[in-house]
């Protein structure tokens, strides 16, 4: 066998619900600090967000220069010196196209400013095909966030009906909380990181929330096999027992995707950073929420045990 995978305990007996308040009580400021710098100052359609041209409306360009490859460097510095707010350029297809992406300059129409990142692309390029040219107004910007917003809050109610089926009610509401705390943490991140805020990073959310998910219901379904076996034993020490035999399926799925998602970013180029950023987050994240926010509901709730009688253990080792 791999002598570092020695590395990971066979069995570990950590003492995870005795740390459950102290945990909570650090969820909840960091949940309450998180909305606060997402939502202030109260300035739609983001508040304290960094939108991206998705939210805020803006121009897309589709560039050739073929068969030229193109300088995606010249063309960030040329247009970065133009203060026309957030610009994004990309490679887009073959190593001769690019995609550029522009705010349109307060007080200036959409067509001037259009014109003028055409002339500076031509001065800097040389001769330049455009192939398309899109202008995201105000008004479809604004539709574009109330979706993706819908997007999530649709993702988690979808979550709580498939944990109330599978489970009860109790686990739903759980697992439902973690997945807010989660979301709204990462939110948080994103403000205090000036992040950008875009369709990219409501696919990067949905995709913590389905990791989040998985990863709870692996601890979940093992404290219900749990409970059923160990009627008896006191429900926190079921709960420990539970994490801790999932303890290192969870560390080590975690690890390798976050082992993936470094990789992504720091070769990705700018475009996929902030992405990497926030997945590699989310990970951490989701993994935390499983042990220290879903599991203690259960824990304050209470939940049903089996009828069979079955011999009790001795508890775990403190």
């Amino acid at each position: 066998m791999w002598p570092l995978i020695k590395i990971l305990p066979v069995k570990t007996n950590f003492r995870f619900v005795a740390f459950a308040k102290y945990a909570g009580a650090l969820s909840l400021l960091a949940t309450i600090a998180s909305l606060f710098l997402a939502l202030y100052p109260l300035t739609p359609p983001c508040g304290g967000l960094n939108c991206g041209i998705d939210f805020k409306g803006g121009t897309l360009l589709e560039i050739s220069t073929a068969p030229e490859a193109v300088d995606l460097g010249a063309v960030r510095r040329a247009l970065g010196e133009m203060d026309i707010g957030d610009v994004q350029v990309q490679a887009f297809g073959a190593p001769s196209s690019a995609m550029v992406r522009f705010q349109t300059p307060e007080g200036e129409s959409a067509a001037q400013a259009v014109e003028e990142v055409k002339a500076t692309l031509e001065r800097t390029l040389g001769e330049v095909t455009f192939a398309k040219t899109e202008v995201v107004g105000p008004k479809v910007s604004g539709e574009l966030f109330q979706s993706g917003l819908l997007a999530l809050g649709l993702a988690i109610v979808l979550m709580l009906l498939y944990i109330w089926f599978r489970f009860e009610l109790q686990f739903g509401l759980g697992a439902v909380i973690a997945l807010f705390h989660d979301v709204i943490l990462t939110f948080g991140v994103i403000a205090l990181f000036d992040l950008e805020f875009s369709l990219t990073t409501i696919a990067a959310i949905l995709t913590i929330i389905g990791y989040s998910m998985n990863d709870t219901v692996v601890v979940f379904d093992r404290l219900r096999e749990n409970l059923r076996k160990y009627k008896r034993m006191p429900l926190g020490e079921v709960i420990d027992l539970s994490i801790n035999e999932t303890l290192s399926r969870t560390v080590i799925t975690g690890l390798t995707a976050v082992l993936a998602l470094g990789g992504l970013a720091l070769f990705g180029g700018p475009t996929l950073f902030g992405f990497s950023i926030i997945m590699i987050f989310g990970i951490v994240l989701g993994t935390y929420s499983s042990i220290y926010v879903a599991a203690p509901v259960i824990l304050l709730w209470g939940v049903k045990r089996g009828d069979e009688d079955v011999e009790p253990i001795a508890p775990l080792a403190r």
